[in-house]
């Protein structure tokens, strides 16, 4: 007798709901249209003349605003519950000092770089007004289009004077200044994105695999110990030193000699100099921190991926760096 199940077949098993999708940064979305319009405001105030030098800052803080609203449609990484809890902003900017694969890790998870943003913007831009105040606006000014007039980009007579007379301004101005320190921010956001993406492009192009907010969040922290270094350096260095020996464009970056730059002089071997400046201890120890950085923030970077980005990275630097010093000699002679 046959048996009357023989045709049965059981159902298949239940199919496995998708994963569900991360979400999107809507906050930066909301902070980018804030930063826009504040941006339009400046620009109307600086075309009625009633803020000095309003447009250039009202351009740099509609750029920011749209470059961050593009970015808020880029999903954040998918958390998957047993992860840490992420860091504080403290926690991490101290910890990055003296614990950076903890940090790195945490941001694999929580990719939160607001607080590295301001430590690098807030350094960067004290350590720039204090340098104004210690050379003296005028000597800046007088030097940089002295040396312009030598230069391949030199504008005509009459634009040069201009030109001269805005940037004198600038830097005098109280109100000017306040506006130089904010554009700075802008400047520090829009390199960051700028190494980031590269980062991101580059870990991918090595078999890893990195969301682009991790590889924002790894290239501010890794920029941080390195930033906050030799821009306090630099600060006490500024008041020790005598401020007719401090050269006024060279200087703007930094006063730490800690590279082989000092083996040769600017004005007679720029480029040798240029070449020899990236080697130094600072150089080194970002370098690292980036590889360190690239390696725990990501969801799949080997330890040969990182390295591999961020000595390609350093490479694309000096190359760039000594090409501009080699056009551009007579700015670091």
């Amino acid at each position: 007798m046959s048996d009357p199940n023989q045709e049965f077949q059981p159902p298949p098993p239940p199919t496995p709901p998708p994963p569900a999708e991360a979400p999107r940064p809507v906050k930066v979305r909301n902070a980018s249209i804030v930063i826009f319009v504040l941006g339009l405001l400046v620009i109307v105030a600086g075309i009625a003349k009633i803020l000095p030098g309003g447009p250039g800052t009202g351009a740099a803080f509609c750029l920011w605003g749209i470059i961050l609203f593009g970015l808020s449609f880029i999903r954040l990484p998918p958390v998957k519950g047993d992860e840490e809890p992420p860091m504080s902003g403290l926690q991490k900017v101290l910890g990055v000092f003296y614990e950076p694969s903890r940090v790195f890790r945490n941001l694999r998870a929580h990719p939160y770089w607001l607080a590295a943003f301001l430590v690098i913007g807030t350094v960067n831009a004290v350590y720039y007004a204090a340098f104004v105040q210690r050379l003296g606006p005028e000597r800046i000014v007088d030097y940089t289009f002295e040396k312009l007039a030598d230069s391949p980009i030199k504008p005509p007579a009459d634009r040069m004077e201009q030109a001269k007379e805005a940037a004198l301004q600038q830097e005098k101005q109280p109100i000017q200044r306040i506006q130089t320190a904010a554009k700075s921010f802008v400047g520090v956001f829009v390199f960051s994105c700028f190494v980031a993406v590269l980062c991101f492009l580059g870990v991918l192009a090595f078999g890893g695999k990195i969301n682009f907010w991790q590889a924002f969040a790894a290239v501010f922290y890794s920029y941080l110990p390195v930033a906050v270094i030799t821009y306090v350096v630099s600060l006490v260095i500024l008041y020790v030193k005598n401020p007719d020996d401090i050269h006024p464009i060279l200087g703007r970056q930094t006063l730490v000699q800690d590279n082989l730059g000092v083996l040769f002089a600017p004005a007679d071997h720029p480029t040798l100099f240029a070449l020899a400046s990236a080697f130094g201890v600072l150089s080194f120890y970002g370098l690292w921190l980036k590889a360190k950085g690239l390696a725990n923030a990501g969801q799949k970077v080997n330890s040969g991926a990182a390295w591999g980005v961020s000595i390609t990275l350093w490479v694309l630097a000096l190359i760039v760096g000594t090409i501009f010093a080699t056009l551009f000699s007579s700015f670091i002679s």
